[in-house]
């Protein structure tokens, strides 16, 4: 069942429309997406075939060039393709506003310019408010294209399943930013310390005496036993007499989601 529904006009964007066809097979599997000539089978109803790929489509992507909209029409060159009732690029498109279809007109290159309501034939002007995306296959268009993906997948609750690409590594970032890694500077440090764990711009220089910087009580020499809780300290043993000194700051700010 296709899932993505390329529309384009022979001459003005069928060479974007293969490479999509390309890549997003290769990321949402081989039968996601359609491509009139490539997804009909030999002897199959053409008209038939195109209609019902459309109807079951979740997206239909409207390749838009240059000659996109001034494309004369074959049999008729006096007028626009737009404009014969039967063009297939209008059928197509007209059918996926009729079914609810999610169209996303795809704007080829830098100068292709939005599409106004007012040069489109009645039943097509609603193309021109459906959000659109640029697209411009610069250096084989492997970033546009993934990123073009990843938008889809965002809207297309469909798509994700199908979806065998890795976050991009942009998104991934948005999604779980990584907070500061703890440093301690231990420069010119002596004292014999072994372990230390404090959290960023902790700076020892000297120490001469045992030091606890975690959490808990600090058994000491000469059976000394400190007891550490908020905002008071008690020293029992041997050296209850030395001189306990407290230094307060501002508390740390809590961030959200932490108790």
């Amino acid at each position: 069942m296709p899932e993505i529904f390329i529309n384009y006009r022979t001459g003005d964007g069928k060479d974007t429309a293969q490479r999509l066809k390309e890549a997003l097979s290769d990321r949402f599997g081989k039968d996601s997406t359609f491509l009139a000539g490539a997804s009909i089978p030999l002897g199959a109803r053409y008209e038939r075939d195109i209609v019902n790929a459309v109807r079951r489509s979740c997206v239909l992507l409207a390749l838009i060039g240059e000659r996109w909209l001034d494309a004369p029409d074959r049999q008729h060159p006096d007028r626009r393709a737009l404009d014969n009732e039967d063009d297939w690029v209008r059928r197509e498109i007209e059918e996926a506003l009729t079914c609810g279809v999610l169209v996303v007109p795809l704007l080829l290159g830098r100068r292709v310019e939005q599409l106004d309501p007012k040069s489109l034939p009645p039943s097509l002007a609603e193309l021109a408010e459906c959000q659109y995306e640029r697209l411009w296959l610069r250096d084989g268009g492997e970033r546009e294209i993934s990123r073009l993906g990843d938008r889809l997948v965002a809207q297309v609750p469909e798509l994700a399943p199908l979806d065998t690409a890795a976050p991009s590594t942009d998104r991934a970032c948005q999604e779980s930013p990584h907070e500061p890694v703890p440093s301690v500077r231990n420069e010119g440090q002596r004292g014999g310390i072994g372990n230390l764990r404090g959290t960023v711009g902790t700076f020892v220089n000297e120490s001469n005496a045992p030091m606890h910087t975690g959490s808990g009580d600090q058994i000491g020499t000469g059976g000394t036993k400190i007891n550490n809780g908020d905002g008071t300290t008690q020293v029992s043993g041997d050296y209850a007499h030395v001189p306990i000194s407290h230094r307060f700051g501002s508390s740390p700010r809590r961030r959200d989601g932490e108790r």
